[in-house]
């Protein structure tokens, strides 16, 4: 199983400085924390788009260039493409680009996207919120199978035996689909053969489990190879030295943005016993130690049998300095761990 992280590169939308100089600081701090991922010998980087005043990551191909050009092996992927209110054409001009930078580990993760602030922004109707993405992946595909394509539909303008260029060096460029827990979404992924990432932020895990049996009958149904499905579960979470202290660290920004996304949506506020609760053994957040956070990873592959792992540790405003001490405990520790249980499971099971 791949370990990674993820991260929107969150920003105090009202900064007592600017917002240029924010920014900035953030997304040279995002560089270190991909690099020190790197180092560690985390397997992959996520790096989500949002076009908010809260996040600074509105270009994710761009830092993750950026990035690239100081690492040597860690996957570098979106998470997500709003593929939705973005073109086709560009999205993979900008990873293929990315992937000959990285030496082949780029990675698209590509969904619908969990806020609309880019539909108006780029003139899309949310009316066609369901068409825009179904027509949009199949003309994304169709630039991934050819190098010369003939596409047309009812949103976009045709494409008539135009050439896309430049061509990634991995040949095809990765490309996972980012659901919410929507079984048609699941079940759309599962009948293209594409990986599957499955967002949980809330409730109890277990509960998700069964989407994955959806997406692997879905994908039997449609004669696709089940050797190339793969799947990703994607939470929260944060690792520090004690268990007390990730979970100290953890709860104020974390619950922040939680708190602050509700308002928008309607969400009755968090609170710690909610937050205790949840980083229980049967809750979505992974927070702990470096053995309490291992011991939940490798429970959760025994219900999922995913094949990725991503976290999501630099929720809100969280310190730089702990964010990045998470990450060393990650690699260093925890990555360890699970890598060798899930070996000796691997290796019992085939005796």
């Amino acid at each position: 199983m791949e370990l990674g992280l993820y991260t929107f590169a969150d920003v105090n939308p009202n900064p007592s400085r600017s917002k240029g100089a924010e920014g900035a600081e953030r997304l040279k701090h995002l560089i270190e924390e991909i690099e020190l991922a790197d180092q560690v010998g985390l397997d992959v980087f996520g790096l989500g788009e949002h076009h908010r005043p809260d996040y600074a990551a509105s270009a994710p191909a761009v830092a993750l260039a950026a990035a690239a050009v100081k690492t040597k092996s860690i996957r570098l992927t979106s998470a997500v493409t709003v593929l939705s209110s973005d073109d086709p054409v560009r999205v993979f001009q900008q990873f293929s680009t990315l992937d000959l930078i990285s030496n082949g580990r780029a990675e698209i993760m590509a969904g619908r996207g969990s806020f609309i602030e880019s539909f108006p922004l780029f003139g899309y109707n949310l009316e066609d919120y369901d068409q825009l993405f179904e027509e949009k992946l199949d003309l994304l595909l169709a630039l991934r199978d050819s190098e010369t394509v003939d596409w047309s539909g009812e949103l976009r303008a045709a494409i008539n035996g135009r050439g896309v260029y430049p061509r990634p060096l991995q040949d095809p460029l990765p490309l996972w689909i980012a659901v919410g827990g929507t079984p048609q979404s699941v079940a759309r992924a599962g009948a293209l053969g594409l990986p599957v990432a499955l967002a949980i932020i809330g409730g109890e895990p277990r509960r998700f489990a069964p989407l994955f049996d959806l997406y692997r009958e879905a994908a039997r149904r449609a004669g696709q190879d089940q050797a190339k499905l793969k799947t990703s579960i994607n939470v929260h979470g944060f690792i520090a030295d004690t268990t007390e202290k990730a979970a100290e660290q953890f709860y104020g920004p974390q619950a922040e943005v939680m708190n602050r996304i509700g308002r928008e949506r309607g969400w009755g506020p968090t609170n710690r016993a909610h937050f205790d609760m949840s980083r229980g053994p049967n809750g979505a957040l992974f927070v702990g130690d470096p053995e309490a956070v291992a011991e939940k990873i490798i429970a959760h592959h025994a219900l999922f049998k995913n094949d990725r792992f991503l976290l999501q540790m630099a929720i809100g405003l969280m310190p730089h300095d702990q964010i990045m001490r998470g990450i060393e405990l990650y690699g260093t520790k925890v990555a360890p761990i699970v890598r060798k249980a899930l070996t000796e499971k691997s290796e019992g099971a085939k005796a």
